[in-house]
C-alpha cells in the first residue's frame, strides 16, 4: 500500500469524502466535504468512486511527499500548487513519479482545494463513512487536521495513468456566484415584511469567526416581529438562522444537528458548494426561489454531473 508523508500540513487539511448521511437524529452531523462536487469531480479525474476520500485543505495548502508515486487530481480552489517545483493544472489528472513532491501556498481564489488520489485516502470508517468532525474529534486521520510527520495510506491503484480533464462548459457553469438562492425557511413568517425585503436587498460579508460549523455574516441585522422563542428543533444543511443580535448565521457541514434561533432561510441544495468556497471577507447576497425551482436546479446539476462530456480525454 502507498502512502503519503505530510511534510507541512496547511493551515487546516481534514481527510473527508461526502459525509454520514442520516445520523441527525442521533446527533451526528453529516461532516464531509465542504465542495462536495469539487471532491466528485477530483475522484472521476483518477477512476475513484465519487463518494472516496480526499484531502480539503482550506485557505493554506501543504506540502506531501509519494515515495512510491501517485495518480492525483487537484480540484476546488487555486493554491498555486506545484510538483517538484513546476506548476500543474486544476481539474486535470497528474501523474507523480516516485519521490514526487507536492507543494500548495495559500489560496487565490476560494476557500478550499481538495486533493484525490487513485485509491483514496484509507482511513477507518465512523458511522460508514471516512469524513473527519473536528469538534468531535471523529473520523478520519485520528478525528483531527493533519499536522506535520503524518503517514497517509493511500488504497491500491486500479488503473494506469490516463490524461482527464474536466470540459470549460462544466467548469463555467461551476463557477463561483456571490449569490446564493434560497428556499423560505420554516420560520419566515416570524420576520416582518420590512426585516424579509432587508434580508433579500442586503449585502452580507461572510465573518473572519465562520467555520465547518456554520459561515457568521456580517451586514443587515433582521429582527424577529414581536413574540417569545421558540422550541429545540432539527436543523437542515444549509440553514440561514438569526440569533438575537439579528445577523445570519449559514449552518453548514459540521452544524448541530438541532437549535432554536428561527430559520429565515434555507441555500438549495445546487449552491452549497458554493457555500463551501467562501472565505472571511467574501460578499454574498440572497435570491428567494421556489421549491420547485430549488429542485429543478439539483436536477440540471446532477444531469450536467453525470453528462458524457463532462470528463475529456
Amino acid at each position: 500500500m502507498s502512502i503519503i508523508h505530510v511534510k507541512t500540513p496547511g493551515l487546516l487539511t481534514t481527510v473527508q469524502d461526502l459525509g454520514r448521511e442520516g445520523f441527525g437524529p442521533i446527533g451526528v452531523s453529516p461532516s464531509g466535504a465542504a465542495d462536495p462536487i469539487s471532491l466528485r469531480l477530483g475522484n472521476r479525474l483518477v477512476a475513484n468512486a465519487e463518494s472516496a476520500a480526499g484531502l480539503e485543505m482550506t485557505l493554506l495548502g501543504g506540502t506531501f511527499l509519494f515515495l512510491e508515486g501517485a495518480i492525483l487530481a487537484l480540484t476546488g480552489s487555486d493554491f498555486g500548487a506545484t510538483l517538484d517545483g513546476a506548476s500543474i493544472d486544476l481539474w486535470k489528472s497528474v501523474h507523480v513519479q516516485p519521490g514526487g513532491t507536492l507543494r500548495l501556498g495559500a489560496t487565490r481564489s476560494g476557500a478550499r482545494c481538495y486533493l484525490c488520489v487513485q485509491g483514496g485516502i484509507v482511513v477507518t470508517p465512523f458511522l460508514g463513512s471516512g469524513s473527519t468532525q473536528i469538534l468531535t474529534g471523529l473520523g478520519g486521520f485520528e478525528g483531527r487536521s493533519l499536522r506535520k510527520g503524518d503517514v497517509l495510506h493511500i488504497g491500491s491503484a486500479t488503473r494506469s495513468f490516463r490524461k482527464k480533464t474536466i470540459s470549460p462548459q462544466v467548469l463555467k457553469y461551476l463557477s463561483p456566484h456571490k449569490v446564493l438562492r434560497v428556499t423560505p425557511g420554516p420560520q419566515m413568517d416570524w420576520f416582518s415584511e420590512s426585516s424579509r425585503r432587508a434580508f433579500y436587498a442586503g449585502t452580507y460579508r461572510v465573518s473572519e469567526q465562520s467555520n465547518r460549523m456554520g459561515l457568521r455574516l456580517k451586514g443587515t441585522r433582521v429582527s424577529q416581529s414581536a413574540g417569545g422563542g421558540m422550541i429545540t428543533e432539527g436543523i437542515s444543511l444549509g440553514a440561514v438562522q438569526v440569533p438575537p443580535g439579528g445577523l445570519p448565521i449559514i449552518l453548514f457541514v459540521d452544524q448541530p444537528t438541532t437549535g432554536g434561533y428561527p430559520k429565515i432561510a434555507n441555500v438549495i441544495s445546487a449552491d452549497l458548494h458554493r457555500v463551501g468556497q467562501l472565505r472571511p471577507g467574501d460578499e454574498i447576497q440572497f435570491e428567494q426561489v421556489t421549491l420547485e425551482i430549488a429542485r429543478s436546479l439539483l436536477i440540471e446539476q446532477e444531469k450536467l454531473l453525470a453528462s458524457a462530456g463532462l470528463i475529456l480525454e
